[in-house]
């Protein structure tokens, strides 16, 4: 039988549909909700990564930080999706006083607790900050300072309990590579240490400042030095904390001034900074280096040795002022060591060294080295062994240097042109006057109160070779030299020259500007030699032209630059005579002596005696030496001269017979012979009138009135005179003679060669018979006085 189907069986449509909407109402609910919570979710996320936690959750933060030893303030507490909490613009203050701040961070990720959060426990784990900016705040009490940036900053710090550990920390900091870990106790009972004071904290301040100041001055052509520290402590007595810190640099340039392979390593431990070791090299040369600073103690330690270029180094940090004038051929080798004790009222050094210097130039004057041991505590200076080569020689030296204390021992062979450089400006002048052939010897022992020349005394030596001084040269000198209250003293001073010598003894007063002479004797060319003592008189002893060398004794004092206390006193002895220019002919002395008396502005010629065409010469005269005012004033009187040789000088006119006297005062305005005027009388006697040029013509006729009288002989001739504008004038010329005797006056222009002259002639003997006709026998001459013109004054008249 085939199977028999049963009919499905259909449920009712009306319950399915209520089951069918009830579920769809559910889902949407469900949906809803979900859709809720996330917007929930994603809104608060925003809400809280845009605006932040509240003030309280940022206060519990701050108080979970300051529990592990870091004093904060955080700008905002957000929440990011994939790092967590983030504290943003987060200010960290010194532990011990919140009014310093110690830097800025922009942000940092906090790894947080949650359960422990929410119980109110201990919920920091540690902090995570990525690419982030510390800001160090350098500012100083009137809020005036710089700010240095740490960047690209890297770190993850943990806080175990009662620990703060540094796993990693790097960062850039004024082009410096930075790398840092660590880590400090930080114990429940933690008392910090008392704070610092405000003055303490500003010092500490402004050395931090001045350290980013010289640092960001650097630049670094290749990689990035890098600073690698190491650190260990207890945070409440962060102070004797332990650091330890590498530093290395392939280039570093400051300026023109570039450092290679820097390479430095220090500690610092239990308050004491120990620098094991500091090296790097420039091109000239290299720096090795190690210090210790006890904080504690209040003491440093340091030895160096340096073979650096040292001018430049210098210049680069601003100290170049000493080597200034100092250019370096060769590595100057320094080396240092010593102690420094310092505080707040006190800094007591105790620094030894040597230097050793290869070719250099000081103030483009060329040495070959130089070498010296010195030592220095704060007060007192010592040098010890200094030689200094040249090419001319060298220069030994000790100094020592205190308060109320100066020493300073010499010994040079070096032309002193080398050194006149360093010379005080006074002493400077006065060497750049001399010209030396061959080195001078010199010893000098000095002693003073400080190192200024005016406090110097001592004694020494000097030995001269063939030298030139102020243009004059000698062949050599040696004199015993002291010093005392800024003068220069030379004693037993002996001078050689090519014609004589000269001994005794001068102090030249640098504070007086003055030279003092004692017992100065010479047999030296005085036109020369004057040169040694003022240039500006040469004019006034140039005239005087000795044959040979004179006897010269010189004592007093002749004063420089204005001065108006000269009043320097020469004796002259010329046993071997001299020649004068006097109205344009070289009148020949056989001998002559005087004294000259030297004031400021004058020179007064007395007592001068001298033989002198076969006569004698006595006068005195005073002489202007005033700029601008060279007038004189003489009283000459000249007794038995030679008349022929006379006549035969000015003339070109020799006689036989008559011997001259003469006595004349007169003034002048310097070799200008037109400004003489004077007056004076003169004499001839026994001599022949007409053999005067001027009266010669008067001779011939003469002979033609009366036969013979011509040839007579007039053994007496006087005359007073004046001169005045080249002209000699007479108004009582009278000549005696056999047979006549002949008045005259008038005019002779001994500067022009001319003459007007009027003479009368009185007959005797048989020429009394001429009487009335006198007038026949007054004669006027004219024309020059080598050939004058005369002729009867009757016919002169017509």
């Amino acid at each position: 039988m085939p199977p028999v189907l049963e009919p499905p069986q259909v449920r009712p449509r009306q319950r399915r549909r209520k089951s069918t909407w009830g579920r769809r109402i559910a889902v949407s609910l469900v949906r809803l909700v979900i859709l809720a919570i996330i917007l929930g979710i994603g809104g608060g996320g925003y809400y809280l990564a845009k605006r932040g936690f509240g003030r309280q959750w940022r206060y519990r933060v701050v108080e979970e930080l300051r529990k592990h030893g870091v004093e904060a303030s955080i700008g905002r507490l957000t929440l990011d999706p994939f790092r967590g909490l983030v504290a943003k613009n987060v200010r960290i203050f010194d532990y011990k006083n919140r009014e310093n701040t110690l830097a800025l961070i922009s942000e940092v990720s906090l790894d947080i607790n949650y359960a422990a959060l929410i119980h109110h426990e201990p919920f920091l784990n540690a902090l995570d900050v990525r690419d982030a900016q510390i800001i160090l705040p350098f500012k100083t009490a009137d809020e005036k300072g710089d700010r240095a940036v740490l960047t690209n900053l890297r770190a993850h710090v943990y806080f175990p309990p009662e620990q703060i550990y540094v796993s990693q920390a790097e960062g850039i900091f004024c082009g410096i590579r930075i790398s840092a870990t660590g880590q400090l106790i930080k114990r429940e009972n933690y008392q910090p240490s008392p704070a610092l004071s405000a003055e303490e904290w500003q010092r500490r301040l402004l050395i931090a400042q001045r350290l980013v100041n010289e640092l960001q001055k650097f630049r670094f052509p290749g990689t990035l030095p890098s600073l690698q520290i190491k650190f260990s402590g207890d945070v409440a007595e962060i102070e004797k904390a332990r650091v330890e810190a590498t530093l290395r640099g392939d280039r570093l340039q400051r300026g023109s001034y570039e450092m290679r392979d820097l390479s430095a390593a220090a500690e610092w431990n239990n308050q004491q900074l120990n620098i094991a070791h500091c090296e790097w090299s420039d091109g000239m040369g290299s720096f090795a280096g190690r210090a210790n600073w006890n904080v504690q103690g209040s003491s440093a330690s340091l030895q160096a040795r340096s073979s650096l270029d040292l001018k430049s180094f210098l210049d680069t940090f601003g100290l170049g002022e000493p080597v200034a004038s100092i250019e370096f051929q060769a590595p100057p080798v320094v080396e240092v060591s010593g102690s420094v004790k310092f505080g707040a009222d006190r800094f007591k050094p105790n620094i030894i060294g040597h230097l050793a210097f290869g070719r250099f130039t000081y103030k483009k004057v060329p040495f070959s080295d130089l070498a010296a041991d010195f030592s220095w505590d704060g007060e007192r200076t010592l040098v010890r062994d200094l030689r200094l080569r040249h090419q001319t020689g060298q220069v030994r030296a000790d100094l020592f240097d205190a308060p109320a204390d100066f020493r300073l021992n010499i010994e040079s062979t070096i032309v002193p042109e080398a050194v006149r450089g360093i010379a005080p400006l006074e002493l400077n002048e006065f060497l750049r006057q001399w010209e030396w052939q061959s080195s001078p010897a010199i010893r000098l022992a000095i002693r003073g109160q400080d190192h200024n020349p005016g406090t110097w005394k001592g004694d020494g030596s000097l030995i001269l070779g063939r030298s030139r001084f102020r243009g004059t040269w000698m062949n050599s000198a040696d004199t015993k030299i002291h010093f005392a209250d800024g003068a220069l003293t030379c004693e037993d001073l002996h001078v050689t020259r090519n014609e004589g010598s000269g001994t005794g003894s001068f102090t030249y007063d640098f504070k007086k500007h003055e030279v003092r002479i004692s017992n100065i004797k010479s047999s030296l060319n005085p036109a020369e030699v004057i040169f040694w003592i003022d240039p500006k008189i040469w004019n006034t002893v140039a005239p005087y032209k000795f044959r040979r060398p004179p006897s010269v004794t010189a004592n007093g004092l002749y004063q420089f630059h204005g001065g108006k206390n000269t009043r320097l006193e020469i004796k002259v002895e010329g046993a071997n005579g001299m020649d004068y220019v006097f109205l344009g002919k070289t009148l020949p002395f056989d001998r002559i002596s005087a004294r000259l008396l030297f004031t400021s502005d004058r020179l007064q010629i007395i007592d001068l005696r001298g033989a002198l065409l076969s006569g004698a010469l006595r006068g005195n005269a005073d002489i202007s030496l005033a700029r601008n005012d060279p007038h004189y004033r003489a009283n000459i009187s000249v007794s038995e001269i030679n008349f022929p040789l006379l006549t035969n000088l000015y003339f070109n006119y020799k006689t036989a017979l008559g011997l001259l006297n003469s006595t004349c005062d007169f003034t002048g305005l310097g070799s200008d012979s037109r400004t003489m005027r004077g007056h004076g009388k003169v004499e001839v006697t026994n001599g022949d009138v007409f053999a005067i040029p001027i009266f010669g013509p008067l001779s011939g006729i003469l002979n033609r009135i009366v036969p013979g009288s011509g040839y007579s002989i007039a053994h007496r001739a006087t005359a007073n005179f004046k001169i005045d504008e080249g002209i000699i004038h007479t108004d009582d010329f009278e000549a005696d003679g056999t047979l006549f005797s002949m008045l005259g006056h008038g005019d002779l222009h001994f500067l022009d060669d001319k003459l007007d002259f009027n003479v009368r002639l009185n007959m005797k003997g048989p020429g009394v018979l001429l009487t009335p006709m006198y007038k026949l026998f007054e004669y006027s001459g004219t024309g020059s006085l080598k050939k004058p013109d005369w002729r009867p004054a009757v016919l002169k008249s017509q």
